[in-house]
């Protein structure tokens, strides 16, 4: 048996066939010829992205428009100026395409591999990606080709590129076993929206699975079993059977309200990252935007987004919710997101540090194109704009003066805008989970946190092996913070959300009724589960469960009678 991440859900068994990956060595050496060298370069790059275009085209039609904006995104990468225009500097400097090509895209590379947040980390990947593809086409090498597999095939790949799960037909892919990624990899949200099972992380998978012997991918629990015996196949073909079962009558919740079994109503939201992954929410049943990460608007420029450029980023995302709520996190970077163009300055611990809002109100011109575009936006949808990383009111009141200075000055250019745009505070620190009630006064809403209230709280950094223990939202000092912000938040009579990962716990989510959460925000896949659990419960029957686990005193009490309790 070998543990890995559980990337994609199901129950998958089949037989193994392992994706060698290409040999693209090459030997550096010097160009004299830098014009013709950088033509070769260009030929390489428009095959590639002719490639990829048709990747998407693919995804398109087999996947969903979500997915196939993945693979359109590699050409934007691949074509971005910042990486264009080193390639073609280094390229005149003497050096051939290929190590050009190896260099650029490694610094891009390390740049986000650099961040913390998993979510910036597959940036990298996607780079990775991307050099494979052009130099394979540099080098006249053949990539791993996906397309034409037996039936109930297990793949096990070093790493499962988007490029590859583009090619992918899923219904001859039992499951997918890799060396390396994540839950929020591109191929691992590409695994799930082909729902082949998935299990990634699988240390020397390559090299311990064989060609040809029989696998169990179980990627709802993160395990392979390689050559089972009769009774765990039996066992795992039977949990199969259960899975699939499971699976179908969730879409009896697809186009319902999202109530509790005593008819209290709920929001379900979803996370989203960039304009583009709008659809894929929508088609998970979305009834509103709980967190967009405005940061990648950022990450994915060479130079400041201009408020252009902005707006009309916004506005394609309100537009797209026709009136839904859209809540919008402004400008989040230091920490582990650096953005090399804003030239901040290295700091010893960058987490506690010139970041987020601190970084914003210290910059208000630049601040001001943000709020500016947001407020613009506003007229075509409920857009609301969060505040990250508040710690005190102070901050809060300075926000809300710089939105009335874009309000004032909008309104004399002649720009519409919704005068009521509501202004929140992203609940993710333990200074304004003690101040909960003070910030109230202050902000339209609340939207929890989780993964920085937990390791802030719990002094854990969720990326360190040796203390992950501690980053467990059962602690309860991390669920008396989240009692606290929310029952504050809901005697101020303001909508309290959360857009971290928690939302989606199905075991937190009796805890969260009864504390009183009205929005629940997720990633697009995890929504229909959480509203059959919703509708599971009462308030009443929340609370009597919520009573007994605030009076436990360990995490794993907790865990325990919750799990007990699940239904």
């Amino acid at each position: 048996m070998y543990q890995g991440v559980n990337a994609s859900e199901g129950i998958g068994i089949g037989t193994v066939m392992i994706a060698v990956d290409p040999d693209l060595t090459f030997e550096p050496h010097e160009v004299a010829d830098a014009a013709a060298e950088k033509e070769r370069y260009q030929s390489a790059l428009a095959v590639f992205c002719e490639k990829t275009q048709a990747q998407a085209d693919h995804m398109k039609t087999a996947v969903g428009e979500a997915e196939a904006e993945i693979m359109l995104g590699h050409i934007v990468l691949a074509q971005d100026p910042g990486m264009t225009d080193a390639i073609s500097g280094a390229i005149d400097g003497g050096t051939c395409a290929e190590q050009a090509l190896v260099d650029a895209s490694t610094m891009f590379e390390n740049m986000f591999l650099s961040m913390d947040d998993e979510m910036f980390r597959l940036r990298a990947a996607d780079i990775a990606d991307i050099r494979t593809g052009i130099l394979a086409e540099l080098l006249g090498v053949e990539v791993v080709d996906l397309s034409v597999l037996p039936e109930n095939t297990v793949v096990v790949v070093h790493d499962l590129t988007p490029s590859m799960t583009a090619t992918i037909d899923k219904k001859n892919v039992a499951g997918i076993v890799t060396e390396t990624g994540g839950r929020t990899s591109h191929s691992a949200i590409i695994a799930r929206a082909l729902e082949i099972p998935a299990v990634l992380s699988v240390a020397n998978s390559c090299s311990a699975l064989r060609n040809g012997m029989t696998a169990i991918v179980d990627g709802s629990d993160g395990v392979v079993i390689s050559e089972p015996d009769a009774d765990v196949l039996a066992e795992y073909t039977a949990m199969a059977e259960k899975f699939a079962a499971e699976k179908a009558a969730l879409e009896a919740f697809r186009g319902k309200e999202t109530v509790t079994a005593d008819g209290i109503k709920k929001i379900l939201a979803c996370n989203i990252g960039s304009p583009d992954d709008v659809a894929n929410a929508l088609e998970h049943d979305a009834e509103a935007i709980g967190l967009f990460r405005s940061e990648f608007l950022f990450m994915d420029a060479t130079e400041l987004p201009s408020e252009e450029e902005q707006f009309q980023a916004y506005r394609k995302v309100a537009t797209a919710l026709k009136g839904a709520p859209v809540i919008i996190r402004t400008l989040d970077v230091g920490g582990d997101k650096e953005i090399p163009y804003l030239h901040m300055e290295k700091e010893e611990n960058p987490f506690m540090g010139y970041r987020a809002v601190r970084y914003c109100l210290d910059n208000a011109d630049q601040y001001k194109v943000q709020l500016r575009a947001l407020l613009r936006a506003s007229a075509f949808g409920d857009i609301k704009i969060m505040i990250p990383l508040v710690t005190c009111v102070e901050e809060v009141r300075a926000v809300k003066e710089l939105v009335e200075v874009c309000k004032a000055e909008l309104d004399q250019e002649g720009f519409k805008f919704n005068p009521d745009t509501e202004v929140g505070v992203m609940m993710e620190t333990p200074a304004a989970s003690l101040i909960a009630d003070k910030l109230a006064e202050e902000a339209d809403f609340f939207s929890i946190g989780t993964n920085d209230l937990i390791g802030y709280t719990m002094c854990a950094d969720r990326g360190n092996d040796r203390i992950s223990n501690l980053y467990n939202v059962y602690y309860p000092a991390v669920l008396r913070s989240i009692k606290n912000i929310i029952e504050c938040g809901v005697k101020a009579g303001i909508m309290v959300g959360m857009c971290g990962e928690a939302a989606a716990d199905p075991l937190l989510e009796p805890l969260l009724i009864s504390f009183g959460l009205e929005e629940f925000s997720m990633s697009a896949p995890s929504i229909l589960r959480a509203r059959k659990t919703i509708s599971q419960w009462s308030k009443q029957e929340c609370d009597e469960l919520a009573e007994r686990a605030l009076s436990l005193s360990t995490s794993a009490e907790v865990k325990a009678l919750l799990e007990e309790a699940a239904r």
